[in-house]
């Protein structure tokens, strides 16, 4: 099982973010945005009702779409969210105890790191991504820069990536890219424009897989 979502996290190639968004507007805008294409949903840990939310979209998209939490910042919001149903686990920073965790109970984590020290370590901690964040700091030379010295580690860039700048972090190294607001816009949802979500959804992954073939 857990190695299956770590695949199935590369394979997909794009992890939706949706914060701050309330639990029916979620549901509205997770069904856009994988009409758009993308198999990763991540609900961030500091969204209203996010056990709720994680919860919905769980049992509304069952084995098709992985549904996880992001902005996991202790161990114990990692086991609260794991219970919730979140099947992945994203974290800003490297925190042994969301790691340790994640590894007890077979769910996929992806800790935040910037710098080559933070990425080993997360890495060594048993990560199984690093999510370079933020991303836009150093653009995609900082992802390659990264990859360079540490093949070993895959590389999931996060904050300022979208459908324009995709594929030059793929291009870069990165297996798979978490993006947020350039895709589920708030404005978007609050306007119910969900057409527009999806269409940054397939932007997105259209950019991915593009990027792949090259």
């Amino acid at each position: 099982m857990h190695a299956r979502r770590v695949e199935r996290i590369r394979e997909g190639g794009v992890i939706a973010i949706l914060r701050g968004v309330e639990p029916d507007a979620a549901v509205d805008a997770a069904d856009a945005v994988v009409d758009g294409g993308v198999t990763a949903l991540e609900v961030t840990a500091d969204t209203p009702r996010v056990a709720e939310t994680i919860g919905r979209l769980a049992d509304r998209f069952g084995d098709d779409v992985l549904v996880g939490a992001g902005t996991v910042l202790d161990a114990e919001t990692a086991r609260a969210v794991q219970l919730a149903g979140a099947e992945f686990l994203v974290t800003p920073t490297v925190d042994a105890g969301v790691i340790e965790t994640a590894n007890r109970y077979g769910t996929p984590v992806a800790a935040g790191a910037f710098t080559p020290t933070e990425a080993l370590d997360a890495s060594e901690a048993g990560a199984d991504f690093v999510k370079v964040f933020p991303a836009a700091t150093g653009g995609p030379e900082h992802v390659a820069a990264l990859g360079g010295p540490l093949p070993q580690i895959p590389l999931v860039p996060t904050g300022g990536v979208g459908p324009g700048n995709a594929g030059d972090y793929v291009a870069a190294g990165a297996v798979a890219v978490g993006v947020g607001s350039a895709i589920v816009d708030g404005d978007a949802i609050a306007n119910g424009e969900y057409a527009a979500i999806a269409e940054n959804a397939r932007r997105t992954v259209d950019a991915v897989a593009a990027a792949r073939e090259r």
